[in-house]
């Protein structure tokens, strides 16, 4: 009896999973961490030095290695670059949102523009 009561509970599970919201395409994406943006630079030179190496996952373990190693002073480029993406992706994310919950002022402005074409409709119709 325990199993048919544990399938269904992940049933349920299963019906939550299926009404989850859509992801909005427009979303702006969010910003790399530090440590990311170090990834990039490194893959690169990393893959220059070792181009043998194909495994995703030794890149990624030498790239942390590398991170931790580095003291906080060689680390503040990386820092201050993800800031900058940061604040990049604060202002989008701020222009996204007055998008969204501008709904009312958007068709406001709609209806605006809508009487006025048809105010020009009414003046060419005389």
């Amino acid at each position: 009896m325990k199993a048919k009561a544990r399938s269904g509970g992940g049933d349920s599970r299963l019906s939550v999973r299926k009404s989850k919201a859509e992801k909005d395409p427009n979303k702006p994406k969010r910003p790399p961490s530090a440590f990311f943006v170090f990834m990039e630079e490194f893959r690169k030179d990393y893959k220059e030095k070792h181009p043998n190496v194909k495994q995703v996952s030794v890149v990624g373990k030498a790239g942390g290695d590398k991170w931790k190693s580095l003291s906080d002073a060689e680390k503040a480029p990386y820092v201050s670059k993800a800031e900058k993406l940061k604040a990049e992706y604060t202002k989008k994310m701020d222009a996204y949102n007055n998008k969204q919950s501008g709904g009312p002022t958007a068709s406001g402005d709609s209806d605006k523009s809508k009487s006025e074409v048809n105010d020009e409709d009414e003046e060419g119709d005389e």
